[in-house]
């Protein structure tokens, strides 16, 4: 039986604005505002993108709680909860279904990685404990441990395994895994790069770093995907195509933060072990920021 989607279109990995002393709560709730005015469909709150591995736990629920309260009504808040401890990815999954969150996203565990079936334990296991639909996340290139189609196929089994970030970059293994799983698992592009090869395979969107600036632009790309215009769709990913590559020119978040300083959003510094953009990169990113007409400070 086929699984509704959490949200389809664009869903942004919203980044964290620091300040010296803790989170910019007063900016975060500006840049949901901006990320609602732009058309984007969804907030993954504490991500990889919002440098949810520097985050204290009392940072971390009060995130959650201000997306729900901010979004509530006007887009879906999906929680990252991943980690490499079963129990404590059980215990954020646990709040995020408490204050009402829509979905969560959970990373296979890396530094310790496991098996296959490992894999099949540990998503399981938070699965059978929470009702609130989780999303699977691949990106192997971060924790060491990719997902195989074989694997896909037994999680789409589970009622409360919704969907899957994929982020692996493999558009091949991407399609295997749709051809054995069909309509059992939903899935999205975890790389704004992807989207219109996979959403032509049968994603249903992306969950975006480059919408943290853009998010029109990557909420109108998703749009001409889902109406099936991919014509219309490759030109537009091309336009967009060069600066999608330099937001990943160092590690992210180092380039998008950087970006939306260099817009005038103020969303502070990174937090070690993340450091400033190297000044020849950066230079990269403002000349691309430039020819895509964004104006930097």
């Amino acid at each position: 039986m086929a699984k509704k989607p959490i949200f389809t279109g664009s869903c942004t990995a919203i980044v964290t604005p620091y300040t010296e002393t803790g989170v910019d709560y007063a900016k975060y709730a500006e840049l949901i505002d901006m990320q609602y005015a732009g058309g984007t469909s969804a907030i993954l709150v504490c991500g990889t993108t919002g440098e949810n591995p520097t985050h204290t736990a009392e940072e971390h629920n009060r995130l959650t709680e201000l997306t729900v309260e901010k979004c509530k009504g006007k887009m879906k808040v999906i929680v990252g909860v991943g980690a490499n401890n079963t129990e404590h990815a059980l215990e954020q999954a646990k709040h995020a279904e408490a204050v009402g969150a829509d979905g969560i996203l959970m990373v296979t565990p890396y530094y310790n990685k496991t098996t296959q079936a490992g894999l099949v334990q540990h998503f399981s296991y938070v699965a059978d404990r929470v009702s609130v639909p989780m999303i699977l996340y691949n990106v192997p290139s971060r924790t060491g441990i990719g997902i195989k189609p074989a694997t896909y196929k037994e999680l789409s089994k589970h009622p409360n395994i919704n969907g899957v970030k994929e982020a692996s970059g493999n558009i091949a293994e991407f399609a295997l895994t749709r051809s054995m799983c069909g309509d059992e698992l939903n899935f999205w592009s975890g790389n704004d790069s992807d989207t219109v090869p996979m959403m032509a395979l049968g994603a249903l969107g992306v969950i975006s770093v480059a919408s943290n600036c853009i998010p029109a632009d990557v909420a109108k790309l998703c749009e001409l995907c889902m109406a099936g215009d991919f014509k219309a769709a490759s030109e537009e990913y091309f336009r967009l195509a060069d600066f999608f590559d330099k937001l990943f020119i160092e590690t992210n978040p180092i380039p998008v933060k950087t970006a939306m300083n260099l817009m005038g959003l103020n969303v502070g510094k990174l937090r070690l072990p993340l450091i400033d953009m190297a000044e020849g990169t950066k230079a990269k990113l403002i000349e691309s920021m430039h020819a895509l007409g964004i104006q930097t400070v």
